[in-house]
């Protein structure tokens, strides 16, 4: 038995009108640069691990630009960085302290408990697999390689999934074809046209995750635009005008 995906007239022009509409957007612009962008510097631990914070973050939480999240992520020194979760005597503490003290964010302990775990699973070894993996993808990889390293990340770290697996090495700019699959790229697609009704509870299954985003692919491929272009339009279609130049900044190469 095969499903296959059947691109529409009707859904090419659909993605093409959204992409039209919010070319100038500052995130739009931002990605469409990215995506182009051919000496983009490997990653360190420091900015693995903001990237890292942020996937996180964005779980389960408002994420646009006048969010707490991405003033969070854009405060500078960032209250997170490496070197300080590292220096911490508790780091699950340090970080609910953190977070806690920078108000507007929850789950707070969880995400504590996540990073601690995390930070000791890339201290004991797994620190070379997964910059060499995620390095990887430069200058520009494949689809199947992207998906590789975005599987290899939701197995090895504790609360990314197969959203947040994304949604990390897009948060860096390393990634073109695989994208987060969040609440306001559900709700464009629900009211589009997809044939798929998407929820989070269905998305949290890695193989109907990666059978949608196949869906998403070839749809864009349809349209000429690249998935991580698309998903920046539909989360500025969302925001029309809030994003600013400086809000679009990629985590993880700010030296924090």
């Amino acid at each position: 038995m095969e499903l296959t995906w059947s691109i529409s007239q009707s859904d090419v022009d659909r993605v093409r009108t959204l992409i039209a509409s919010a070319q100038s957007d500052a995130l739009v612009r931002a990605r469409v640069a990215s995506s182009l962008d051919t000496s983009k510097r490997p990653l360190s631990r420091s900015g693995f691990w903001h990237a890292l914070v942020g996937s996180l973050l964005t779980t389960q939480q408002r994420s646009g630009p006048e969010s707490a999240v991405s003033r969070f992520q854009l405060a500078r020194p960032f209250p997170l960085n490496y070197e300080a979760c590292c220096r911490a005597h508790e780091p699950a503490m340090f970080v609910t302290r953190t977070l806690s003290q920078f108000k507007g964010i929850r789950r707070t302990s969880r995400i504590g408990a996540e990073l601690a775990e995390n930070l000791d699973r890339l201290q004991r070894g797994l620190w070379a697999d997964v910059l060499g993996r995620v390095n990887s993808l430069l200058p520009s990889a494949s689809q199947e390689e992207e998906f590789s390293v975005a599987e290899f990340l939701d197995d090895q770290l504790k609360g990314l999934g197969p959203k947040q697996s994304r949604n990390l090495i897009m948060g860096v700019g390393f990634t073109r074809y695989e994208l987060p699959i969040d609440s306001r790229i559900a709700k464009w697609l629900n009211g589009s046209g997809f044939p798929v009704h998407l929820s989070a509870t269905a998305l949290a299954d890695r193989h109907y995750y990666a059978f949608v985003s196949r869906g998403i692919q070839k749809l864009c491929d349809a349209a000429g635009v690249l998935p991580s272009v698309f998903d920046g339009a539909v989360f500025a279609s969302f925001d029309p005008g809030g994003w600013r130049p400086e809000d679009t900044q990629f985590w993880g190469y700010d030296g924090a």
